[in-house]
């Protein structure tokens, strides 16, 4: 089933807070609706299994891992009205228009991704993508420290908070990190 205009949508937030679960019910929604859905995600990202998105709460759908955000193009089947793409923050900037491009040619992409890195800043592509969609929805998590709303993604080092000057990305899941809320969030500089 065709869609009758193209959109794109985000579902955003920090480490914990259910993107990958939101984006996967979306996916099966639209299965159910009988639409064709495709789903991508960088190959950097290894942490569960190679060829599904998977939550950290155990929920997984079979995804294809690209290198790169113009591969995307490359596997996309002509049938496809539904493309997911997991973890959009590790993918080059290209992703943005190339989001862009599928929704105007009449698809739906539901994008998930982190809002911010470990330092609280604007993560890669994520704050471009937002700006292009029709629809954003940020998703929270529990901190980690007092059990409040939690908005950022803590990473750790030895339990210790990470430095600013720390490498922006490192994938990993709870061993290296979790959820705080803006309060119990710290990065030493």
């Amino acid at each position: 089933m065709k869609h009758t205009q193209g959109t794109i949508e985000v579902v955003t937030g920090s480490m914990f807070s259910g993107k990958t679960d939101e984006l996967i019910r979306r996916l099966r929604r639209a299965i159910i609706a009988r639409q064709k859905v495709q789903v991508f995600k960088p190959a950097i990202d290894v942490r569960y299994a190679l060829e599904k998105v998977t939550s950290h709460a155990g929920s997984a759908y079979d995804a294809r891992p690209v290198e790169n955000a113009k591969d995307i193009l490359k596997y996309l089947e002509p049938d496809t009205t539904v493309v997911g793409i997991d973890e959009a923050q590790f993918f080059d900037d290209e992703v943005v228009s190339i989001a862009r491009e599928l929704a105007d040619r009449g698809l739906r992409i539901i994008v998930a991704g982190l809002d911010t890195d470990f330092r609280g800043e604007p993560f890669g592509c994520m704050p471009v993508l937002m700006a292009q969609a029709e629809r954003v929805d940020k998703v929270q998590a529990i901190c980690m420290v007092c059990g409040e709303e939690a908005c950022r993604t803590q990473r750790l080092v030895n339990g210790q908070p990470a430095r600013y000057d720390d490498p922006v990305v490192i994938v990993g899941a709870s061993e290296m990190y979790e959820a705080r809320c803006r309060k119990h969030h710290v990065v030493p500089r």
